[in-house]
């Protein structure tokens, strides 16, 4: 159970990271720029009424889906359908990092920056994470 909650805190400190880079995004949309996203930073800059509310919305996804690891790892009071939240997140960053090999050919191939191939190494190891976490609370 121990080494469970462990995992479940990296996890969710790595999806409440998230939601802090989100914020900041959401303060400062010209910061997508350096993220790799220009086209969102331009659209911020003439005045685009989306992307702050949808920024927002992730700051919201990733903090809740951290406090669901948390909750996993028993910091924090049980919340509703822990076990199947858990696994969903996992999956969907697992999916998400599943992208790797393909960044990683387009960043050799020069059409990527590496940031690419960082971002889904990263979405893959925090679905681990959560996996290794959920799997470790299935077997007490």
């Amino acid at each position: 159970m121990k080494q469970a909650s462990a995992y479940l805190i990296l996890g969710g400190g790595a999806s409440l990271l998230l939601a802090v880079l989100h914020l900041v995004l959401a303060i400062r949309p010209q910061a997508w720029r350096y993220f790799g996203a220009g086209e969102l930073s331009t659209l911020a800059e003439q005045g685009s009424q989306w992307i702050t509310p949808v920024t927002l919305g992730l700051v919201l996804l990733f903090a809740t889906w951290g406090l669901y690891a948390l909750s996993g790892a028993g910091a924090i009071r049980p919340l509703p359908l822990l076990r199947t939240v858990l696994i969903v997140i996992s999956v969907i960053y697992i999916l998400r990092g599943l992208a790797l090999p393909f960044d990683l050919m387009k960043t050799v191939g020069g059409t990527h920056s590496i940031r690419f191939a960082v971002f889904s190494a990263g979405a893959l190891v925090t679905g681990l994470l959560y996996l290794m976490g959920w799997s470790g609370l299935a077997n007490t």
